[in-house]
C-alpha cells in the first residue's frame, strides 16, 4: 500500500479563481478538476464561456434542477445523457454540456400518453438511447433524437421465473444488439436477451458462500427452516461493456468480511470479487496481475484511524470503460475513482468526501468524455468533471504504444512517468514488458525486480535461464552426474565407516567418526539413538557442531535466497539466526529433561540434547541445497523449493520424536504424552523467564528511586 498511495491523484492546489469559474490542478495529478452549474449543467471553464452568457443561456433555457441523480454516460459524439431519477426523465446534454433536449413523456407503441418512472439507467448506442425505467419495470428504447421506439418488458422464461420480480437498473447493449441487464432484484446474474427482448438467460451468477457450520445447521433444520434460510447469491449494480463486447459488473452487495478477505488474501479469481469482467458466454476473464485486486480501497488493516470507514472495503457503485482498454470504478463508501489497466493494475485514485473543489458528498455514477471522467454528485445534484492533466496524458501514451506494440515510445513514455512519480509500480513493469517483448530479458529483470513483479520476472528469466542453459548445458548435465556420483561416494564410505566403527569394539572414538555417525542416526533412527546412547556414537563436541552448521544454513537461506523466494530481499544477521535456533532448542532439552525427570525417563540432560542436536542435521542436507536451487527457479517452481525445506523440517520432527522415545525408553504412546507436555513446559518456562524479568525490572527501578531519593534527601 505504500506503493499505492503514492498515486492517489486529489487536486490539491487552485490556480485560477474567476466569478463562476474554477480549475484545480496538481503537478501529480492525472485530472484536473470542472464543475457543472447545478441547474443548467453549465461548464465551469473559462476556455468554454465567459459568466456572462452563460447566465444569460441559463434564464432561457433552465427547467428545474436534478433531483437525486443515479447514471450518467456519453455518446460518441460526446453527448451527455443523465438519468434524473427524482425528476423522472432523460436529460441530454451536447459535447459542450449545454441543454439540448430531455425524455419524461412520450407516446408509445399503442399510442397512449407515456412517462417514465424513476429511471436509474441509462445506456446509448450509435442509434438508440436505452432507458432502464425502474419504477415501472421496464426498458424503454428511444431513438437519438428522443422520439419512442419500443418497450421490453419483464422477461418471460421458465428459467427467469413465474413469480421473479424484475428491477432494471443498469444495462447494456453490444455489437449484435444483445442486452444486458442489472437487476436490483434479480440474484441468477446478469439478464442477456436479444435485440427483441427475447429472453435467452443469465450469466454470471455470483457463487453463495456457505460456512461450514451453517451446512451443518442445516442438517438439524426442518423443511420448513430451510425454506425461511435460504441462500441467496449477490445481485449487480451496474454493467459496461468494451468495444470487444467484454461486460464490466459491479456489485456492492458481497458480505464486507467476505470481500475483504478475498481483498487481503489478494485473489486472482473472480469469486467474491466486487468487480467481475466477463465475457458474452459469461465466463470471468478479468486479470488481477496487479499488487492487489482490482476492488478500490486496500488499506484494510487501518483499524486506528479516527475514520468511520476505516478498514472497510470499497462499496462499488458503477464502471466505466476509458481510453486503451482502461476502467474505472467509484466508491460510494469514500467518494473515490480508482482507475485500473487491462491486465488490473492500479493507474491511478483520486477523490475524497467534501464541498471542496474535486471532492464529491455523495458519487453515483461515473463516464468518460474524450480526456475527461464525469462524476455524478446526487446529494450536491451536479456533474463534477476531471480533465486530464500531463501525467494522465503520459499513462494513457505509455498503455498506447504497449497495445500498438511501439515498445520504443512506451519505454519512453514509462520514463517520463518514472521522473514524476519514481515509486509507480506500473511503469516499472510497462518498462520490464517493452524490454521484454523486444527480447531484451536481462534488462527486463531489473525493472520487474524495481516493482517486485515475481510472475513477470519469472516469464522473464525463463528466457534468460533457456538461452543459459543451451549454452553450457552440457556442463550442466557432468556437475550434476558428478555430484550425485560424489554424493553417492560419501554415503557409501561413511556407511562403511559407521559400520567398522560398530564392530571394532573401541570404546574411544574419533571427531571425525562421532560426526559421521550423525548420517547413520537420520537414516536409521532406532538403532541409532540407541547406540548414540549406550555405546557412545556421539558426543556433544559433535553435537555442537551440527548446532552450529544448522545455525549457519539458516543463516546462508536468510541472505542467499533467490529473488523469487524472497522478492523484497530482507536479511536477517548471524545474532538473530543464533537466538532463533539457539532459543527453541534449549527450551526443548530443558524442558524434556524437567518433565522425563518427573516420568521416570532414563535419559539424562546430555543425552538429551546430543540427541536433539544429531536429529538437527537433515537441515544442513536439505536447507543449504534448496537455498542454492531458489537462485535458478521461477515462481511457479518455487513449490520446489518450499517442499525440499517442509521435508527437512518433517524429517526433523520424526527423528525428534524417535529420539526421546529411545533416550528415554518410552513407549508410543507415553513418549506422544511427554512430547505434547514439552510443548507446554516450554511455554510455562517462557512465562515464568518473562515475570521474573517483569519483576527484576520493577525491583531495579524501585532500588534506582530509593538511591536518588537518598540521595537527593542527605
Amino acid at each position: 500500500m505504500k506503493r499505492i498511495t503514492s498515486i492517489l491523484l486529489v487536486i490539491l492546489s487552485l490556480t485560477l479563481i474567476i466569478p463562476m469559474a474554477i480549475i484545480g490542478t496538481s503537478a501529480s495529478s492525472a485530472y484536473q478538476t470542472y464543475t457543472y452549474d447545478v441547474d443548467g449543467f453549465s461548464l465551469y471553464s473559462p476556455d468554454a464561456y465567459s459568466a456572462e452568457k452563460t447566465v444569460d443561456y441559463l434564464a432561457m433555457n433552465m427547467t428545474k434542477n436534478f433531483s437525486s441523480p443515479s447514471d450518467i454516460v456519453t455518446d460518441s459524439e460526446e453527448k451527455i445523457y443523465i438519468a434524473d431519477t427524482g425528476n423522472n426523465r432523460i436529460v441530454v446534454l451536447n459535447r459542450f454540456a449545454e441543454y439540448d433536449f430531455e425524455i419524461s413523456e412520450f407516446i408509445n407503441g399503442a399510442g397512449n400518453n407515456d412517462v417514465l418512472s424513476g429511471p436509474k439507467g441509462v445506456f446509448v448506442t450509435d442509434e438508440s438511447i436505452w432507458v432502464c425505467d425502474t419504477g415501472k419495470n421496464r426498458l424503454v428504447e428511444f431513438d437519438k433524437e428522443g422520439n419512442f421506439k419500443q418497450i421490453i418488458g419483464q422477461p418471460e422464461s421458465q428459467l427467469f421465473g413465474e413469480n421473479a420480480t424484475y428491477t432494471p437498473i443498469s444495462m447494456a447493449v453490444d455489437q449484435y444488439g444483445r442486452i444486458y441487464v442489472a437487476s436490483s432484484t434479480t440474484t441468477d446474474g446478469l439478464i442477456v436477451m436479444d435485440a427483441s427482448g427475447e429472453f435467452v438467460g443469465f450469466i454470471g451468477a455470483q457463487p453463495i458462500t456457505i460456512s461450514a457450520w451453517e451446512i451443518i445447521w442445516r442438517n438439524f433444520q426442518t423443511e420448513e427452516q430451510k425454506l425461511t434460510s435460504l441462500y441467496e447469491a449477490a445481485n449487480y449494480n451496474s454493467v459496461a461493456i468494451t468495444e470487444e463486447g467484454f461486460i464490466y459488473a459491479t456489485t456492492s452487495s458481497i458480505d464486507e468480511s467476505t470481500v475483504k478477505s478475498a481483498i487481503t488474501g489478494r485473489k486472482k479469481e473472480g469469486k467474491n470479487m466486487p468487480v467481475k469482467l466477463l465475457n458474452p458466454s459469461g465466463d470471468e476473464i478479468m486479470r488481477r496481475n496487479g499488487f492487489w485486486p482490482p476492488a478500490g480501497e486496500v488499506a484494510l488493516n487501518n483499524i486506528m484511524s479516527d475514520n468511520e470507514n476505516a478498514g472497510r472495503p470499497s462499496v462499488i457503485g458503477d464502471v466505466a470503460v476509458g481510453p486503451e482498454k482502461t476502467w474505472s470504478i467509484i466508491d460510494t463508501l469514500r467518494n473515490k475513482i480508482y482507475t485500473y489497466d487491462f491486465n488490473g493494475n492500479l493507474l491511478f485514485a483520486f477523490g475524497d468526501s467534501g464541498t471542496m473543489l474535486g471532492s464529491v458528498s455523495k458519487i453515483t455514477s461515473i463516464a468518460y468524455q474524450n480526456d475527461r471522467i464525469l462524476i455524478l454528485d446526487a446529494q450536491n445534484n451536479n456533474i463534477v468533471v476531471y480533465e486530464r492533466t500531463e501525467y494522465g496524458d503520459l499513462l494513457l501514451d505509455a498503455i498506447a504504444a504497449e497495445n500498438d506494440l511501439d515498445f520504443a515510445y512506451a519505454i519512453e513514455c514509462w520514463e517520463k512517468v518514472l521522473q514524476r512519480n519514481t515509486n509507480f509500480d506500473a511503469a516499472y513493469v510497462g518498462i520490464g514488458n517493452a524490454y521484454y517483448r523486444s527480447a531484451n530479458y536481462e534488462e527486463a529483470l531489473a525493472y520487474y525486480e524495481a516493482a517486485y513483479d515475481t510472475s513477470n520476472w519469472s516469464e522473464s528469466f525463463q528466457m534468460v535461464r533457456k538461452e543459459w542453459m543451451s549454452d553450457w548445458f552440457l556442463v550442466i548435465v557432468i556437475v550434476i552426474i558428478a555430484l550425485c556420483i560424489l554424493l553417492g561416494k560419501f554415503f557409501g564410505w561413511a556407511a562403511k565407516v559407521n559400520k567398522r566403527v560398530a564392530t571394532d569394539g573401541k570404546a574411544r572414538k574419533t571427531f571425525g567418526q562421532e560426526l559421521l555417525y550423525g548420517f547413520y542416526v537420520i537414516f536409521h533412527p532406532f538403532d541409532g539413538f540407541y547406540d548414540l546412547k549406550h555405546e557412545h556414537r556421539g558426543s556433544v563436541r559433535a553435537a555442537l557442531v551440527f548446532l552450529a552448521a544448522t545455525i549457519v544454513a539458516f543463516y546462508y537461506q536468510s541472505i542467499g535466497q533467490g529473488y523469487v523466494m524472497n522478492p523484497y530481499k530482507t536479511t536477517g544477521s548471524i545474532f538473530i539466526q543464533l537466538i532463533s535456533v539457539l532459543l527453541p532448542l534449549l527450551l526443548f532439552v530443558i524442558g524434556n529433561w524437567c518433565l522425563t525427570t518427573l516420568f521416570e525417563g532414563e535419559g539424562s540432560f546430555k543425552d538429551i540434547f546430543v540427541a536433539t542436536c544429531y536429529s538437527l542435521l537433515p537441515v544442513v542436507l536439505l536447507v543449504i541445497p534448496a537455498t542454492i536451487l531458489s537462485n535458478f527457479v521461477t515462481s511457479t517452481e518455487a513449490s520446489l523449493v518450499s517442499m525440499i525445506t517442509v521435508i527437512a523440517f518433517i524429517w526433523v520432527g520424526l527423528l525428534l520424536f524417535s529420539g526421546t522415545m529411545i533416550t528415554h525408553d518410552y513407549s508410543i504412546f507415553k513418549n506422544l504424552i511427554t512430547i505434547i507436555g514439552t510443548v507446554v513446559a516450554m511455554a510455562c518456562i517462557v512465562f515464568v523467564v518473562l515475570l521474573f524479568s517483569m519483576l527484576l525490572s520493577k525491583l531495579v527501578g524501585l532500588v534506582t528511586n530509593i538511591v536518588t531519593e537518598i540521595q537527593y534527601r542527605f
